[in-house]
């Protein structure tokens, strides 16, 4: 069992695609990250500690500030959700890993590369310098915002997206389909809801930023005008895709926090968590009313007086479900008996903070209100009593709660009561002074102030404090780093309940020596012998027989066993593919466009490497004895499979970042009086229609080889996978030659600009269709794809849905919308 499970050694360790050696990589990097921020925000109150301070220029203050909060935001804050759950879902979910480790493994590299790309600009004088925000038009054209700063702010982070959706997918299937025999929706641990949650919003917030940088990019690169007043762009469609991205991210990397206190509470009260279903309704009104706050950033910008009100009491509901979750917790340590160990002391300590960012909240809800301290000192406090009340304070913990699961030894108590003072008592004096500030004046992004403003006393006494807070901060980091020769903690040292805590003192490389049967949220309390039976073998799985890694695929609902599912070791294979496609983004930003393309198609061809050697695999046998008298099949196909979810996972994520380019489409005729404008006929209706015929011609056909496959008729199933990997060809084709036979030009105007990026967008989704079915051609040649083992073609099946629904939706849009609009 050790042999199949155990990382790799010298060199090599850094293939590892073990759920915890990638969590711990991605929990060191997103911390290295922080610290970097860390010490640029205090960069930032020693140029702030006095008026006409010179510390720092204006031009390197506005590269400092906005990349300390770009690292904060995007580098720390969301990564340290996907680290942490990346290490402890699979031992909460009493699963061996995640069902895709390479994926894992993926993110992260992709996450290292793109952070070290965006950080180190700043060392060349290239870091971005207009707010973590972006705000165009002074962006978005050269002329305004000259350099490479703004491209490496933009491509720089859609890279590091693509790390945050590819944890998305891994977490959101691993929560669904690899939780323990018997553990039913209603049994999983919260920190798995949370999970869920915000996965799933990572799916749809993520993605109308990345349409949002697509826009950017091209007005940066080509003069498209998104964001050009001048020829029918407006700025604000940018503020509109950013904030429904920016709003919902303040939930995302809070939720996840939260959902530490409901794990720490219940052990340190020593009684279940009071309310489990209320938690779950607040954490998820919680992610569905966040989607409904975003306008909340733009009360300013001279928006109807409904809309104000709308959003306005959005604003204030969103407080609803968050003050659930903070009753039942505090309902919880009042009907137990709380101990004050050092994660109980923080966990105390961020419900204050956050319980005051959470009022200031609502007062900046209020339209009038907001309208007084919008931009203002008032803002930044309040901002960062909801950021570091809602996710430091919990992570530091976290970190002191679960540091015995990672190292197996526990961190000092003594110096965790002092960093925790350090911190408390130093946030507190850095932050609070900023309300005040804020309140007399003080706008944000100022690099100085003159004398006599009466801001002198409340920034001194700010940066004190953020040297203070800094202090107790870096305590922690030391109590981390500081060599340890004390014994080994004893198992489940905080005499938990839940099941991450049965894993074996010292740690062992699979996340539970075999998969358990769950009749209880807290199986350590409630099920006798539990920790005995899963450490002799008594459940499922308890050996590896084949020298294979294996793990238990269960139902979604009621978590029935349904497959034996094998995960693949360690490989190289993750960190090639990052690196290339990295290369891809870098070398665009600098405009080496040879470099891009070369990088691109080297990305997608180990990329392709990747998929035919380590997914789909053949298994040697088609069923497996998992112990307790249960038989598994060890090869699943459709909604069964774990592939098809992560197929249906992604394609959602991909339909709302086009539905945020086609939300720009409708944005721009309601704003103009005219659209598409006068004497511009469009790209008419027939390539379009032509376009949408080969699309439904693809479409079936893809379906139907799907069907004739699993008849064994293989060489129809071939010959419809041909006409089919045709037909999309095809349909790309005629869609980007609509526009282009029309002379549609799109430097002249934003219509033009608006038709050719639908229109751009669906013909490389119909060339995906197209390269998946020439994958698929290529298995079945070669002995991989047939009737029986058909996971590849299902997962394409699935996919030609969306692009088919892609291309349906464009051709309305650009074709035929036009044209009804126009009568």
């Amino acid at each position: 069992m050790i042999a199949v499970w155990d990382s790799p050694k010298g060199w090599r360790y850094w293939s590892d695609v073990n759920n915890t050696t990638v969590g711990v990589w991605y929990t060191a990097t997103a911390f290295a990250f922080m610290l970097f921020a860390g010490v640029l925000g205090l960069m930032i109150r020693v140029q702030l500690v006095a008026p006409d301070t010179d510390f720092l220029s204006a031009t390197m203050y506005n590269q400092v500030y906005t990349l300390h909060g770009t690292v904060m935001m995007f580098l720390f804050a969301v990564p340290i959700f996907e680290a942490v759950a990346v290490i402890l879902l699979p031992q909460m979910l009493g699963a061996r890993d995640l069902p895709f480790p390479r994926l894992s493994a993926f993110g992260y590299w992709c996450f290292l590369i793109g952070g070290i790309f965006v950080c180190g600009s700043i060392f060349f004088g290239q870091a971005p310098n207009s707010g973590w925000f972006m705000y165009p038009p002074l962006t978005t054209q050269a002329r305004f915002t000259p350099g490479y700063g703004a491209d490496i702010w933009l491509l720089g982070l859609s890279f590091i997206e693509v790390a945050s959706i590819a944890a998305a997918v891994e977490l959101i299937v691993g929560a669904l389909k690899c939780r323990p025999p018997g553990m039913k929706l209603n049994l999983m641990p919260l920190y798995a809801w949370y999970v869920l949650v915000v996965a799933a919003m990572i799916l749809f917030a993520f993605p109308p930023l990345i349409a949002g940088d697509v826009l950017f990019e091209m007005e940066r690169l080509f003069d498209w005008p998104f964001f050009d007043p001048t020829r029918g762009g407006d700025p604000m469609l940018w503020q509109h895709l950013f904030w429904i991205f920016g709003h919902p991210e303040v939930y995302i990397i809070f939720l996840p926090t939260i959902a530490l206190f409901a794990m720490i509470i219940p052990t340190f009260a020593r009684r279940p968590l009071i309310g489990y279903s209320w938690i779950v309704l607040a954490a998820v009104g919680t992610g569905f009313l966040s989607f409904g706050l975003w306008v909340h950033h733009m009360f300013t910008t001279g928006l109807p007086a409904m809309s104000l009100g709308f959003f306005s009491a959005a604003s204030e509901a969103v407080a609803i479900p968050t003050g659930v979750q903070i009753f039942v917790f505090l309902a919880t340590c009042l009907a137990g008996r709380v101990i004050f160990a050092v994660p109980m002391l923080f966990v105390s300590g961020s419900l204050g903070i956050f319980v005051l960012g959470g009022l200031t909240g609502v007062m900046v809800a209020i339209a009038p209100f907001d309208w007084q301290v919008h931009d203002t000192y008032f803002v930044v406090a309040h901002l960062h009593y909801v950021i570091i009340g809602g996710v430091l304070f919990p992570i530091v913990a976290g970190l002191y709660y679960y540091w015995p699961i990672v190292s197996s030894r526990k961190l000092s108590d003594r110096w965790g009561k002092i960093a925790f003072w350090l911190m408390f008592v130093g946030f507190n004096v850095g932050f609070f002074p900023m309300h005040y500030s804020g309140m007399i004046g003080m706008p944000r992004r100022v690099y100085t102030y003159p004398a006599a403003l009466g801001l002198e006393l409340p920034n001194l006494i700010s940066t004190i404090g953020a040297f203070i807070f800094a202090a107790g901060f870096l305590i922690v980091v030391a109590d981390m780093l500081r060599p340890r020769k004390d014994p080994y903690a004893d198992r489940n040292v905080w005499n938990a309940g839940t099941l991450e805590w049965s894993g074996e003192v010292p740690d062992q490389p699979w996340g539970v020596r075999s998969v358990p049967i769950i009749r209880s949220r807290y199986p350590l309390w409630d099920q006798p012998g539990f920790v005995d039976d899963i450490d002799k073998g008594r459940f499922y799985l308890p050996d590896a027989q084949e020298g294979k890694r294996e793990t238990l695929v269960t139902s979604v609902l009621d978590a029935e066993p349904i497959q034996c599912l094998r995960v693949p070791g360690p490989s190289f294979v993750p960190m090639g593919a990052a690196v290339f496609l990295g290369a891809c983004f870098i070398a665009a930003t600098f405009h080496y466009w040879t470099l891009t393309i070369a990088s691109l198609v080297i990305a997608i061809f180990v990329i392709m490497f990747w998929l035919w050697k380590a997914t789909a695999v053949i298994p040697e046998k088609d069923e497996k004895y998992v112990g307790l008298g249960l038989t598994l099949p060890t090869y699943m196909s459709g909604p069964h499979s774990v592939s098809w979810w992560a197929m249906f996972i992604t394609m959602i994520g991909d339909a709302t970042a086009f539905l945020s380019l086609v939300f720009g489409y409708y944005f721009f005729f309601t704003i103009h009086e005219n659209f598409p404008p006068p004497g511009d006929t469009g790209p008419g209706q027939f390539w379009p229609s032509v376009s949408l015929a080969l699309f439904a011609l693809g479409w079936g056909a893809t379906l139907l080889s799907h069907r004739v496959l699993k008849r064994s008729s293989t060489m129809l199933a071939r010959a419809l996978m041909a006409l089919g990997l045709v037909a999309f060809l095809g349909a790309g084709a005629a869609l980007l030659w609509a526009p282009h036979v029309t002379g549609l030009q799109p430097t002249v105007h934003v219509y033009p600009a608006t038709v050719w990026i639908l229109c751009i967008w669906t013909a490389i989704h119909a060339g995906v269709g197209a390269l998946m079915l020439a994958y698929c051609l290529a298995r079945s040649f070669a002995g991989k794809l047939t009737g029986r083992y058909d996971i590849d073609l299902s997962n394409v099946a699935l996919y030609t849905h969306f692009a088919a629904a892609t291309g349906l939706v464009t051709v309305l849009t650009v074709g035929w919308f036009p044209l009804v609009a126009g009568s």
